[in-house]
């Protein structure tokens, strides 16, 4: 049985440096991202996510990159909503 690919972020924080690599999250795109705390030891308190801290992720060939505008925490799930959304050149490499 084939597995699904892991779908992964990169979390800077100004003034601190990469605060996550390679967090894994259920869904991202330019609007936000969700991550389902659901059957896991994590909860949605134990992620360090805040307004200001950038996050990048891979779609398709090239990287995308936004600045985290707001936080919700429910039960199980961690809901982050995005802004400023744009693609990096093509020439960059995360590491």
């Amino acid at each position: 049985m084939s597995q699904p690919p892991l779908t992964t972020v990169i979390v800077f924080r100004r003034s601190y440096g990469r605060r996550y690599t390679d967090l894994p999250v259920d869904s991202v795109d330019r609007d936000g991202l969700l991550i389902s705390c659901a059957g896991t030891y994590m909860r949605p308190e134990h992620y360090d996510l805040r307004p200001g801290d950038i996050v990048r992720w891979r779609d398709g060939e090239r990287y995308v990159e936004a600045v985290i505008s707001a936080v919700r925490r429910a039960d199980h799930t961690v809901q982050v909503d995005l802004a400023e959304a744009h693609p990096l050149p093509p020439e960059f490499f995360p590491y």
